[in-house]
């Protein structure tokens, strides 16, 4: 880090990791105010003489050559991608809105499989576009997300991609996944129940 770069803001804040000085950031004629944090000698161990960053603040974040997006990745947390031959079959209020026999299934800590789906399993005439794009640290930033629409009911955002997912994620690029928490999913013949998550 170019400490060069920083601008001391005069004034501390006590945090739960020790007393840090303020500062701004000034780099080629663009300032972004109180954005960092250096710690002083009192920090938790480890922490004296370094910088904490707002995430938001910067434009961006790297692991080496590869962006990374919305927070750091955890070393403990994996995520995976498998190409698989089971049936599936996504449906929205009874209505048959997409079926595969070559999904990518998504296996991610903490959340519930998911059915990525090759385009053309899918039945557009359902699909409403919507302006909505979300990021993810291990997956990347979508590129499309869709609604549903049944007998005139629109359910909002229930399906997206990644166009360009990260490199451990590739075989997902261009295909379809749609909430579990949403939507009725039958694998193999078998109807899953529906998960209760974040996204629910």
């Amino acid at each position: 880090m170019d400490r060069d770069l920083l601008i001391d803001e005069q004034r501390t804040e006590q945090t739960r990791r020790g007393t840090a000085r303020v500062h701004g950031l000034l780099v080629d004629g663009t300032a972004r105010d109180a954005c960092a944090r250096w710690y002083g000698d009192d920090a938790l161990a480890g922490l004296a003489d370094t910088i904490h960053f707002d995430w938001t603040a910067l434009d961006g974040w790297f692991e080496e050559d590869e962006q990374v997006f919305v927070h750091p990745r955890n070393p403990y947390a994996r995520v995976d991608a498998l190409r698989s031959t089971r049936t599936v079959r996504v449906e929205v209020d009874g209505t048959v809105v997409a079926e595969s026999t070559s999904p990518v299934l998504v296996f991610e800590t903490g959340l519930p499989t998911r059915y990525y789906l090759n385009r053309t399993d899918v039945n557009f005439r359902h699909l409403v576009p919507s302006a909505t794009r979300t990021s993810c640290p291990y997956k990347g930033r979508t590129s499309g997300y869709w609604s549903v629409r049944v007998d005139g009911t629109v359910h909002p955002d229930l399906a997206w991609s990644y166009d360009f997912p990260t490199a451990a994620l590739l075989p997902i690029a261009g295909l379809i996944a749609f909430y579990n928490e949403k939507v009725d999913l039958i694998i193999d013949g078998e109807r899953l129940t529906r998960p209760k998550t974040h996204f629910s």
